[in-house]
């Protein structure tokens, strides 16, 4: 692919993203018109509607894939894993704002999506069984607030990093099992 073609593609797709996420209602015409590409562009690479919305799906899902990896979580210490994962997916539920309830129900992506989940569940398990989370909370407790932490921190008015920093220090002495340490003691 060209690079003015992935430039306008991407740009297609975050703008797509973004727009759907105040307006489900969004036309095709209307996000092209936001990316400043033109519509015929748009729709000679997504044939329909739900064609760009599996693309904007596909989009978040890899993005979150690389965060994932980029985290390194089996083999970084859990503070400092946790926080590359956080400060990534808040960069992700940023750039990609998509109705996530969709997403869940795409069967060409429910394989992908567990198998994140069963990483992320992993990494919580090394970090209850390392001594950073309580294992006195019930099963899952940990998963499902990591998650609505990850979703607020997504919606503050703070750069990644700090955002991070504040969902890190609430995540491990809301549910850790001692006092963590401070960020800028990692």
């Amino acid at each position: 692919m060209r690079a003015d073609a992935a430039r306008n593609l991407e740009a297609v797709l975050t703008t797509g993203a973004a727009m759907l996420a105040r307006d489900p209602a969004t036309s095709i015409s209307a996000i092209a018109a936001e990316a400043g590409v033109d519509r015929r562009t748009v729709y000679r690479r997504f044939a329909s509607r739900e064609d760009l919305l599996a693309a904007i799906y596909d989009s978040r899902l890899t993005a979150v894939e690389e965060v994932v990896r980029a985290a390194r979580l089996t083999e970084s210490a859990v503070p400092v894993a946790l926080h590359r994962y956080a400060e990534g997916i808040i960069e992700v539920n940023r750039t990609w704002p998509v109705e996530l309830t969709r997403m869940r129900a795409e069967p060409s992506i429910q394989d992908r999506r567990a198998r994140l989940t069963a990483e992320v569940d992993a990494f919580l398990r090394r970090a209850t069984e390392e001594g950073f989370l309580r294992a006195d909370v019930p099963e899952g407790w940990a998963s499902r607030l990591l998650i609505q932490l990850l979703h607020l921190a997504s919606r503050e008015d703070l750069p990644a990093p700090r955002a991070a920093d504040l969902l890190v220090s609430t995540f491990l002495n809301g549910v850790g099992a001692r006092q963590a340490a401070s960020p800028r003691e990692w």
